[in-house]
């Protein structure tokens, strides 16, 4: 477990230093990367590196919790395009210790409803 913790602190500060061939050394070579929200499926490392190459914008990540063992980990992050938080969850799932396969779902910024507005801790 503590293998995988160190890999996945490694990928997401390389990911944070655009650091492109650190940050994709923990995926396997015929690794899938979906996105549901889009309905885009990446499959292999160099596709999946080769996409996040060419993205234009400037990224910031931000991790706020790891969890996860064995096979399966949950990453919780911010991730920052041009200034504009965006919060993720990546879904990993290893195998021989890498990733084989990852599932990214976004989610932006949201004001709380003013039905509940007086409930919410700000």
């Amino acid at each position: 477990m503590d293998d995988v913790r160190a890999a996945l602190e490694r990928h997401w500060t390389a990911s944070d230093a655009n650091d492109f061939d650190i940050e994709h050394d923990i995926y396997h070579e015929d690794a899938m990367l979906y996105y549901p929200q889009s309905g885009e499926r990446i499959r292999g490392r160099h596709n999946i590196q080769m996409s996040r190459l060419v993205q234009p914008n400037e990224k910031r990540f931000t991790v706020r919790r790891i969890i996860g063992s064995g096979e399966l980990w949950v990453n919780e992050f911010i991730l920052t395009y041009d200034g504009i938080p965006s919060y993720a969850v990546s879904i990993m799932e290893f195998r021989e210790g890498r990733v084989a396969n990852e599932t990214q779902y976004f989610a932006d910024r949201f004001e709380p409803a003013v039905s509940r507005a007086h409930l919410v801790e700000r």
